[in-house]
């Protein structure tokens, strides 16, 4: 039987505050065990916790971003469980009124991902485990999260992957997270079913805890769906649980049964006060909000750069904003997309170098804007631009420092008739197989005369001539 595969995703996202969100302790990543605590944030009897203001704002930031509904009056609740990394045994998080509803992610096919809620919490700690022991480091306990909940409108892997990919870019392109898998900046609980295909009926969900990588992400849901096709075709049913994806046998594997809401005794947070986000506080923070991937996406399509370029561009907040820099006043954007995606990359090969825009300190923006306008005004060929380019990364100087007046000239139509004389006496393989047919055999031709001028002729112009001669002869 063929199976749809069904999928809702639980985003777990670290916020970028400086301090905790119950007290003053940093959120910095990594240090000595335990070295990152107070009294409060591993829940000594006596303490009382106090709400962090960014953390609320950047919550409403993520909601607004994500369209969703700003809740005027929000509070906290007592999430109710035992487990080592949670010293007080309950979280503090969000139950039945979370500070944003509704929402959605827009896919590249068009589809809308619904969003049931984005809530804030406290991260709990985390267990090491060595030689046969546990140890806890309580060092991200009290780290503060929101959490995004999807309904389940995913409907296959490719999916979920760029539904992450958005979250993932929409939260740091706002300012909210560093989103860094690798740190647990941004993990994800999948929760995953099947159905036959055609059919509205839900099928049993289990769930796959803390999935930090997009790479482990698909493989465990490939082999998840997998297993509970292989269940349902041999007349079994699915039992729904909470499970782990072991990245040593590729599988998932049984952690315990699948908690429900009532299963956790939520119950208000008597120690915090009610949070009141006034419609003011709202649009303040929506004006805070800088221009979001899609719509640049979408502008940066609509001045003609490819749509490969302009999502490799929007992918990376600091080299978007130095494009548009470098873009202003240009006859033809293309040419500064060209250059950035052809020549610049190059020297940025890491993930870490784009996300910074690292070129930036050699060449900035206002340079390779300048350099494009004497491109535009006709003063240098494309040639001599990309050989400037290459010596602007080289040297860090401007595009005045390195071309003189004389390179701007040009090259008049009587030398450069007489260059492609040379060319063609030079090369009189070339012009035979020219003429005999092969049109390709012209460029060797060009290239010889672009050098010969160093840059500064029209290789259209060039090629024109070229052709006049081989055929008048």
């Amino acid at each position: 039987m063929k199976y749809e595969l069904v999928a809702g995703l639980e985003t777990h996202v670290e916020l970028s505050t400086k301090t905790k969100i119950f007290c003053g302790c940093t959120t910095a990543f990594g240090g000595n065990p335990n070295a990152h605590c107070c009294p409060i944030c591993i829940g000594l009897p006596g303490t009382l916790p106090k709400l962090n203001e960014r953390v609320v704002e950047y919550a409403v930031k993520a909601g607004l971003a994500t369209n969703c509904r700003i809740s005027e009056i929000a509070k906290m609740d007592r999430k109710n469980y035992v487990y080592p990394d949670l010293p007080k045994a309950y979280q503090i998080s969000q139950f039945d009124k979370p500070l944003c509803e509704g929402g959605y992610i827009e896919l590249s096919n068009g589809r809308k991902i619904r969003l049931t809620r984005i809530h804030i919490e406290e991260d709990a700690g985390k267990l090491v485990h060595e030689r046969g022991d546990t140890y806890v480091d309580y060092n991200r306990g009290g780290v503060p999260l929101i959490e995004i909940v999807s309904e389940p409108d995913i409907r296959s892997i490719e999916e979920a992957k760029e539904y992450l990919e958005k979250i993932q870019l929409i939260m740091k392109y706002i300012g909210v997270s560093d989103c860094k898998m690798q740190e647990g900046s941004l993990r994800c609980d999948v929760n995953l079913s099947i159905r036959p295909e055609g059919s509205e009926k839900y099928g049993t969900r289990c769930e796959i805890k803390n999935m930090n990588s997009f790479a482990y992400m698909e493989k465990a849901m490939k082999y998840e769906f997998e297993r509970q096709a292989d269940l349902l075709d041999s007349g079994e049913e699915v039992i729904q649980e909470t499970r782990r994806y072991d990245v040593e046998s590729g599988c998932t594997e049984s952690m315990r049964g699948k908690e429900d809401a009532q299963d956790y005794r939520y119950f208000r947070e008597p120690d915090l006060a009610t949070i009141y986000t006034s419609p003011e506080k709202v649009e303040k923070l929506r004006g805070e909000l800088p221009e979001l991937p899609d719509s640049r996406l979408k502008r940066y399509t609509e001045m003609g750069i490819s749509p490969a370029d302009a999502s490799l561009m929007v992918k990376y907040q600091a080299v978007a904003q130095y494009f548009d820099t470098a873009a202003d006043g240009v006859n033809n954007p293309k040419n500064v997309s060209n250059f950035m995606v052809g020549q610049m990359f190059r020297r940025m090969p890491t993930e870490e170098e784009k996300e910074r825009c690292s070129i930036a300190s050699t060449v900035p923006p206002q340079n390779l804007n300048e350099l494009v306008k004497l491109l535009d005004s006709g003063k240098i060929r494309m040639n001599q631009a990309k050989t400037v380019l290459e010596t602007m990364m080289d040297s860090g100087k401007a595009p005045s420092e390195l071309i003189s007046a004389e390179d701007m000239a040009g090259i008049n139509q009587d030398d450069l008739m007489e260059i492609c004389r040379k060319v063609i006496g030079e090369n009189a393989a070339n012009v035979a197989d020219y003429l005999g047919g092969k049109e390709r055999a012209i460029q060797p031709m060009i290239g010889a005369v672009m050098r010969a001028t160093k840059g500064k002729a029209d290789a259209k112009a060039a090629q024109q001539i070229l052709k006049q001669l081989m055929e008048a002869k």
